[in-house]
């Protein structure tokens, strides 16, 4: 079998990677932007031998896939904003009883219903704020189909190897815009498969004791092994508990396994930042324009670069510090009021020369809306 070359939305291109990296249970609920993905794999899914499911909604697609992810399955759902929002409970269920699943939120414009038709990027605060108590999430994007692909592959892989909700924030244009997509052979890209634990049975097995490398043992729940799974704060075998010490030693565990790692979670990608005076930061569907704006101007002389971001969290701020230290401006090219803007003033050392550019009115960002701010920046000497 030889590589194949497709001409895809990136919606499908989402769908090509989730049955790459061995998806074989999806439940969801039809919501534009992001119905292609459901629409597709419940063609694609069964004919892989695979399990689909269309819910009552987005909360039960959730619980859906939970469920089928602890007797051993890799799921996926997908949505968009407001059943993003529907699903907030439920994803900080998976976050507290350490269950793998993979979210694809295609974004559109909110709150509420929105502009449903038209891109944004608005979700990425939800993204890590949108359950409640503290937590971590890892919450990936892309701005090619290409990307697409191998970020869903991606989400997968570190959805297994961290026992942990992975949430895919891409959007409406990426989503619906078509392009080419090389899928490679099965086995060129390594995948992670479930992590099942060596005990064989009686009561040895501990749910939620980490390895020394910090990985989780399952056991396909309702086979050989009998154990408790709560939302509640609880103990190595998963029974609930209000000790001090369990509850402060859960809740560093669950922050820390992701954290800890951010540089070793960070993907993304450096465009000409060797010389730059000017660095933008971007992602998604508008890093294209930023990238756009790069070239373009580079060719005249100017010296701009870009840091495309494809981990949104835990947000990459060392690596956003070290990109952008030599900066005399950054500018930060996103679909919304500055949701990253404002993470990007808080890495680097001198927040006063972060600007930002975007729009909020669901059209896409266009490289002379990224002009008009670079002519204001430059018009202040900056």
């Amino acid at each position: 079998m030889s590589t194949q070359v497709k001409f895809v939305q990136g919606n499908e291109a989402c769908v090509e990677g989730a049955l790459y990296a061995g998806l074989d249970f999806f439940a969801g609920y039809p919501i534009t932007p992001s119905t292609e993905i459901a629409e597709l794999l419940s063609r694609r899914l069964p004919m892989a031998g695979g399990k689909f499911i269309q819910m009552e909604d987005e909360i039960a697609s959730m619980a859906a896939i939970i469920g089928a992810s602890l007797t051993g399955h890799k799921v996926m759902t997908a949505t968009s904003g407001p059943g993003f929002s529907l699903m907030q409970e439920a994803l900080g269920y998976a976050v507290m009883a350490e269950i793998p699943c993979v979210i694809t939120n295609v974004q559109r414009g909110g709150p509420s219903t929105g502009i449903p038709t038209h891109g944004s990027q608005g979700d990425v605060m939800q993204a890590r704020w949108g359950t409640h108590g503290d937590h971590a999430i890892i919450a990936l994007t892309a701005s090619n189909h290409q990307d697409v692909f191998a970020m869903t592959i991606e989400a997968f892989n570190m959805a297994e190897t961290y026992r942990t909700p992975v949430i895919l924030l891409f959007d409406e244009i990426v989503g619906h815009m078509r392009e080419k997509l090389e899928v490679p052979e099965p086995g060129e890209i390594p995948l992670v498969e479930r992590l099942r634990t060596s005990v064989k049975g009686g009561v040895n097995y501990h749910p939620y004791l980490p390895r020394e490398d910090g990985r989780l043992p399952m056991s396909d729940f309702g086979d050989v092994h009998r154990y408790n799974v709560t939302g509640l704060y609880h103990d190595m075998w998963g029974f609930p508990s209000s000790d001090p010490d369990v509850v402060h030693g859960l809740i560093r565990h669950l922050v820390d396994k992701i954290e800890n790692r951010t540089n070793l979670l960070a993907r993304y990608k450096e465009h000409h930042l060797e010389d730059a005076e000017i660095v933008m930061v971007s992602y998604g569907s508008a890093a294209r324009s930023a990238l756009h704006v790069v070239k373009n101007r580079r060719l005249r002389g100017e010296r701009l670069g870009l840091l495309e971001l494809q981990t949104l969290w835990p947000f990459p701020k060392d690596i956003v510090r070290e990109k952008c230290a030599n900066a005399e401006a950054v500018v930060v090219v996103e679909l919304n009021m500055g949701q990253v803007m404002q993470e990007v003033k808080k890495a680097v050392d001198f927040p006063e020369r972060v600007f930002l550019a975007n729009r909020i009115d669901g059209v896409f960002i266009t490289p002379m809306d990224i002009r008009k701010l670079l002519r204001l920046i430059q018009g202040k000497g900056v």
